[in-house]
């Protein structure tokens, strides 16, 4: 079955921080993956040895909400020695807000 193409987005960004070693990318990408979260952008540099990754990803058909998925963001970067943090695109909306 066909998901819905016109349905709203909810997005989140996720910073990745950490040194930098082959296979970062793929680790992350395949726990989207699992979760079912689309990545809608992303960003890489390698500053010194220090991985830095942001990425604006869609919570619209992932499998848990933002509750559940931090701390499982959180065990996935203790797991491959990272940091990982999600916040909801609308904390940075608000920042912005005069």
């Amino acid at each position: 079955m066909e998901k819905n193409c016109s349905r709203d987005k909810d997005l989140a960004v996720v910073l990745v921080v950490g040194k930098d070693r082959s296979g970062i990318v793929a680790q992350i990408s395949d726990f989207l993956w699992k979760e079912e979260i689309n990545i809608e952008d992303i960003s890489q540099k390698i500053m010194q040895g220090i991985f830095v990754m942001a990425m604006l990803v869609d919570l619209a058909s992932a499998r848990s909400d933002l509750g559940v998925l931090a701390p499982k963001f959180d065990r996935l970067g203790e797991k491959i020695g990272l940091s990982i943090q999600i916040q909801h695109h609308q904390i940075f909306e608000a920042m912005h807000r005069v």
